[in-house]
């Protein structure tokens, strides 16, 4: 779908578009392929948008009448799209490369009817749609710091569980997510506010560098949280080692009782002819209390000690 502005917002036929009014489309890949290069783009740039791009930092190429640029959106519920940016002077073109959730074309949609007719421009529009994709950012934010201080909490209080550190593993790698996507958008702001190839004027520009702020904002903020999870996962590594260490204090003070009792039987098993306890009637009752009490005074000294 294509709109076009006259005195109000109109949509608009791809055949009919006006180079010369301020228009704003959001189309499909397949779509792109039939009507991309009418509109002015170069086959590698169209060919760029028929597939999702994996990597985690965005592609931004600057053209002599437009801009092109590649964005890998992370929703709120962790689930990405993808879309690529024409930006000429009087267009701004959205393809929706994959949207199984129609999460772009609503942010579309809502950005064109922020503002009225004769306050649309490029610059806005832009920040409009950028900033509906990051409605839920500082909501998100606040959610992962939040699941991030219960975890600080289940290791000092010990509430550990055995998936724990696949848990925080999970969360670190949503925060890179987020991380990414945001690093994504402010390439795509420092390369606009370039404005090499001059399709913003001055007015517009003023709408990227708030865009800029904005995510360069939310990026810090996930550096932040990332840090956090870093110091989580230190935590975690200390609290095994402590629990590691408690285990084999246990198993130091039982072996420390209880050797006394290897010496004695050690002992009392050379079986020499002259020994005496070796025939006494009372000897096996003498070692046998023996044993006992040795093991009770070192329990009276490992309490006084504070082995436990």
């Amino acid at each position: 779908m294509f709109y076009e502005l006259n005195e109000i917002l109109e949509e608009v036929d791809v055949n009919n578009i006006d180079d010369h009014k301020l228009t704003f489309g959001c189309i499909s890949s397949e779509e792109l392929l039939t009507y991309g290069k009418e509109l002015g783009f170069d086959e590698d740039t169209i060919n760029a948008s028929q597939e999702a791009n994996k990597l985690f930092r965005t592609g931004v190429d600057v053209h002599l009448e437009y801009t092109f640029a590649e964005l890998k959106i992370v929703n709120s519920d962790n689930h990405e799209d993808y879309v690529s940016l024409f930006i000429k002077k009087n267009l701004l073109l959205i393809v929706d490369i994959v949207d199984e959730d129609n999460s772009t074309i609503n942010a579309f949609m809502k950005a064109i009817k922020k503002y009225p007719s004769h306050k649309i421009s490029n610059g806005r529009l832009i920040y409009c749609f950028i900033d509906s994709l990051l409605a839920d950012a500082n909501k998100i934010s606040e959610e992962i710091r939040n699941i991030l201080t219960d975890m600080e909490e289940d290791i000092v209080k010990g509430r550990v569980n055995e998936e724990f550190n696949i848990e925080l593993l999970e969360l670190k790698k949503r925060i890179l997510k987020f991380y990414n996507f945001y690093a994504q958008i402010i390439d795509i702001s420092e390369t606009l506010e370039e404005n090499d190839n001059e399709i913003l004027d001055d007015d517009n520009i003023i709408y990227i560098t708030n865009l800029y702020n904005k995510v360069t904002r939310l990026k810090d903020d996930m550096n932040t949280l990332n840090n956090i999870a870093d110091h989580i996962q230190d935590a975690y590594a200390t609290y095994l080692d402590q629990k590691m260490n408690n285990t084999m204090k246990i198993f130091t003070i039982i072996t420390t009782i209880f050797f006394p009792l290897t010496i004695i039987v050690g002992w009392y098993g050379m079986n020499f002819q002259n020994m005496p306890e070796l025939y006494w009637k009372f000897g096996y009752l003498y070692v046998t209390v023996l044993s006992i009490v040795v093991v009770l005074i070192l329990v009276l000294i490992g309490k006084k000690k504070k082995w436990f």
